[in-house]
């Protein structure tokens, strides 16, 4: 027997849709600001990022797709861009014919020294500076919650 929807009263479906206009507000111009004040796209900052942060320069392929939640295939087209640009090479794993390290190469750590400064400015323009601090501090227990009730009910 399957279960009816519950469907969202109007204060949840208010909150919800203003949480999506929101992240696509800011998913659709941080990027654009961004890649015109360093050339590395979201996408780019986001590898290098888990990259040079997490792996410390290196990730197996899998590893860095589970990191920041995206399908194998995405993974494997932003990685296949990149390096045809110079930021990040893929290795060959010794230890398993089939799995393979991304590594990010010396322009990969110049790109990602460079575009945090542009990246910061417009996300405290955009977002940081229009909150006050409680609210911040409220927002990022609620993501906080939100994160940890996901990691408790996988897809």
């Amino acid at each position: 027997m399957d279960t009816p929807p519950r469907w969202l009263n109007p204060e949840e479906k208010a909150a919800w849709d203003s949480f999506i206009r929101m992240r696509e507000a800011l998913v659709g111009r941080l990027p654009r600001r961004a890649r015109a004040g360093s050339g590395v796209s979201a996408a780019d900052y986001i590898v290098l990022a888990n990259l040079t942060g997490r792996g410390h320069g290196r990730m197996r392929f899998l590893d860095l797709a589970r990191s920041v939640e995206w399908e194998k295939s995405r993974m494997s087209h932003q990685v296949t861009r990149m390096a045809k640009r110079g930021l990040v090479a893929r290795e060959e794993c010794p230890d398993d014919g089939r799995g393979a390290f991304v590594v990010a190469t010396p322009a990969g750590y110049k790109a990602i020294e460079e575009a945090p400064p542009p990246h910061v400015e417009h996300v405290r323009r955009l977002f940081v500076d229009a909150l006050t601090p409680s609210q911040l501090s409220a927002l990022a227990r609620i993501s906080q919650r939100v994160l940890d009730h996901m990691e408790k009910r996988p897809d």
